[in-house]
């Protein structure tokens, strides 16, 4: 298992919300050892991954839990969108008999109620996954102040879902995103989707404001490589 730190001054450059989950697909892909012709892909969200999917498929299947995202995801033959929450049991009979080379996500599993069930029925359906999650240490600094828990799942309770049922590779970046001044950092912890740090209560918000006197925002991520199964 390898640790890095990452500076990323991306954020005024771009002028977007979502620039460590774009970080985190274009890696993934890259990271790929083999160009799978049959994907399953969780939290396709608006197409961060499959913009970065360079090869043609047989078959890509697209999972996103907003209907929204999922109207906004290319459309190109071979690949189907479906909208589901992979926690669901809908979710496990749409892929239950199915079987797929790689099932791949990015920036998504951390949010599930049941990480280590939904492994266990992706571990049914396919030899190889290659996923990165966001740790409940993205945003550290403002749960220190605010006396907040994360709401997302921490590094061990990931590891422990996948090497339940595969042997894997993991790797944990923190990315640290610069800002020039308060005032964007706050509107970014707003609108970046990944924690629920907008809907502090007013006296929790205004000691975060005084006390936070760092210039960035702290993002840990998890990247995980089934070797192969248990």
């Amino acid at each position: 298992m390898q640790q890095r730190n990452q500076f990323s001054k991306y954020a005024n450059e771009y002028k977007s919300y979502n620039i460590i989950q774009q970080i985190c697909a274009k890696s993934l892909v890259r990271e790929l050892k083999s160009k799978p012709k049959r994907i399953l892909e969780l939290g396709c969200g608006s197409g961060q991954i499959f913009a970065n999917v360079n090869w043609e498929f047989d078959k890509y299947l697209a999972i996103d839990g907003s209907q929204e995202m999922c109207n906004l995801h290319p459309k190109v033959k071979n690949l189907e969108i479906k909208c589901f929450n992979f926690d669901s049991v809908e979710f496990f009979n749409e892929i239950k008999d199915k079987n797929f080379d790689m099932v791949i996500s990015s920036s998504a599993l951390q949010w599930s109620r049941d990480l280590k069930k939904v492994v266990e029925n992706l571990s049914k359906i396919t030899k190889e996954m290659n996923a990165v999650l966001f740790t409940s240490n993205t945003f550290k600094t403002i749960q220190n102040i605010t006396a907040t828990k994360s709401p997302i799942l921490d590094e061990i309770s990931i590891k422990e879902a996948f090497s339940t049922y595969f042997e894997c590779e993991f790797e944990t970046i923190l990315y640290k995103l610069e800002f020039s001044n308060k005032k964007e950092l706050f509107d970014y912890i707003k609108k970046s989707g990944v924690s629920g740090s907008s809907e502090l209560p007013y006296e929790k918000a205004k000691k975060l404001y005084k006390e936070y006197n760092i210039n960035y925002l702290e993002f840990e991520v998890i990247f995980v490589k089934t070797i192969s199964k248990l």
